[in-house]
């Protein structure tokens, strides 16, 4: 009777909503990177028709203002992110003051300091996000006849390993920042991670990924090296997301080798058992 009283729980309103919010919240994220790479793309092509003479068609001033402000700000803020989620798969988990998620039961200082830093992070994501989203479809970019791919694919096991790191990226996004602001808005208090909303992020991201960032977010490390190659002008926002895509890979990579080290450590555990038996029992028939 455990299961239907917990399933009952999990189909009230409430509870329905709040998982709703906190995978919706917990993929802007992901939709950063895709903003990244859409805009990395729009401005090399722009850059493309300058240098060529061409004028290009007139855009909306919605468009130029994500275009050229949003990604500065993205960037810095993905990039935070990213760092704190490295330093966490490198060190474990330790305590990062300024996102600690450790659920306090009484209001502080402390904890009210990182629910506004907290805020402060999670509106900044969905301005710039919403912003960068609306000038885009303003100015076609994700029309069917708009192709923003290179013509450069990288492997299945880079593509596994980027998108392994996007998880664990998203997953401490969600932990740090997403949640707390959740819990104090809908129960006023900070909850323990439930398993069924790790299955409603993995499943966002996965059609997220599906649907298209698997195929644009390559655009992050492709355009530098398309520049690179056509003697353009790198610029620091190339650089950026280059720098990026690999960090995220270096995430995926760390957590690849921390499950391998586990693995290694479980079958450890499990042989020593049976090799005392094995001794014992030798033993007992010298006896």
């Amino acid at each position: 009777m455990g299961w239907k009283r917990k399933a009952k729980e999990l189909l009230r309103p409430r509870e329905v909503l709040y998982l709703f919010t906190i995978t919706i919240l917990s993929l802007l994220l992901p939709l950063s990177f895709l903003l990244l790479a859409t805009l990395s793309g729009a401005q090399y092509y722009l850059q493309t028709l300058t240098s060529l003479q061409f004028s290009p068609q007139p855009f909306p001033r919605l468009f130029h203002i994500a275009l050229n402000i949003n990604p500065c700000i993205l960037y810095v803020l993905v990039s935070i992110v990213s760092v704190a989620t490295l330093i966490q798969g490198l060190m474990g988990k330790i305590k990062i003051t300024l996102f600690s998620d450790s659920p306090s039961p009484s209001p502080s200082p402390s904890r009210s300091s990182r629910l506004s830093t907290a805020w402060a992070l999670l509106c900044a994501f969905q301005v710039c996000v919403g912003l960068g989203i609306e000038g885009s479809i303003a100015a076609g970019l994700y029309d069917e006849d708009y192709e923003s791919s290179f013509g450069v694919e990288r492997s299945l096991v880079s593509r596994m390993i980027f998108l392994l790191g996007l998880h664990e990226t998203t997953h401490v996004w969600c932990r740090m920042v997403v949640r707390p602001v959740v819990d104090d808005t809908v129960f006023g208090a900070s909850r323990r991670e439930r398993w069924i909303e790790r299955v409603g992020l993995a499943a966002g991201l996965g059609t997220l990924w599906w649907w298209r960032l698997r195929e644009e977010v390559e655009t992050l490390v492709v355009v530098a090296q398309v520049k690179n190659e056509q003697l353009m002008d790198v610029g620091l926002g190339d650089f950026v997301g280059w720098w990026l895509y690999y960090l995220v890979v270096t995430i995926g990579m760390v957590r690849i080798v921390k499950g391998l080290i586990w693995m290694f450590m479980i079958s450890l555990c499990t042989r020593r058992p049976i090799t005392e038996q094995v001794e014992e029992s030798q033993n007992d028939d010298k006896v």
